[in-house]
Order: structure tokens, then sequence, then C-alpha cells
């Protein structure tokens, strides 16, 4: 089975009929990811201006282990919310540029998380690329309705 039709297949479905032509449940689900972006988003920037050296006088490390339960409640909100999204018209994103790279843009945050987490020489240039993918990440999720 391909991934196309994996993604027909998963439009038919009535949890994502359901979705796509109810009244409420689409613009609901959008407020709710737009809410965990900014949530997790939020306690990112938080962190990675924390270890450039701007914002809350409080040690780095203490300030990300203050929010890191917070942090993940966040992108526990956006993964399930921008997956129920994504569930309601996979075609939509299979087919639009923006969703790929918004795909992309993640992976590499996470790569990004993982590598400067442990390179503590290198913080301060994987707080400066996590900024950049997240601004990218933004502008490539507003363009999946465009592009």
């Amino acid at each position: 089975m391909s991934l196309f039709t994996l993604c027909q297949w998963i439009e038919t479905t009535s949890l994502s009929t359901a979705i796509r032509e109810g009244a409420l449940y689409y613009p609901i689900l959008g407020a709710f990811h737009m809410a965990g972006i900014g949530w997790f988003g939020g306690m990112v920037l938080m962190g990675d201006l924390r270890v450039l050296g701007i914002g809350l006088n409080v040690p780095a490390a203490d300030l990300l282990s203050q929010f890191r339960l917070w942090k993940w409640l966040g992108f526990a909100v956006m993964l399930i919310s921008g997956g129920l999204l994504w569930w309601c018209e996979p075609i939509v994103c299979y087919k639009s540029l923006s969703f790929n790279i918004k795909l992309m843009l993640l992976v590499l945050l996470g790569v990004n998380a993982l590598v400067f987490r442990k390179a503590k020489a290198y913080s301060k240039l994987g707080a400066c690329l996590s900024l950049l993918l997240w601004v990218g990440l933004v502008f490539a999720g507003r363009g999946i309705a465009f592009f």
C-alpha cells in the first residue's frame, strides 16, 4: 500500500469526515493547535533566550528544569491537535509543499535539541538554530493553507 493510498483511506474514515464536515471541530482543533504551538514554542523560546543570556536572570539549567513539564504538556497538545488536523485532510497535506517543509523542520528541531543538549560547548549555536528553525516552522505551517 502506498502512502497516497493510505491517505485516501484515512480521508474516508468517519473521524476524518466528522472533523472536516463538522461545524466546530476543525476550528476548535485549529485553536488548540495554535495554543499548543504558542505554549510549547514559548517554553522553547524562553529556554533558548536564557541560553543566549537574554531574559530571566535565572541559571539556564534551573529555568529549563522548571518548565520541562509545561513544555511537554504544550508539545502533547500541539501533537494531538496537529495529528487530528492532519487526519481530516491527509491528501491535502500529502500534496502540500509547505506541510512537507514543516515536517522536515520539526525533524531538524528534534535533531537540534538532541545534539545540542549533549554538546554544552555549542549550546548558544543550538539556541540560535532553534530560534531560526521555529520561525521557519511557523511560516511553513501558515503556508499549508496556501501552498
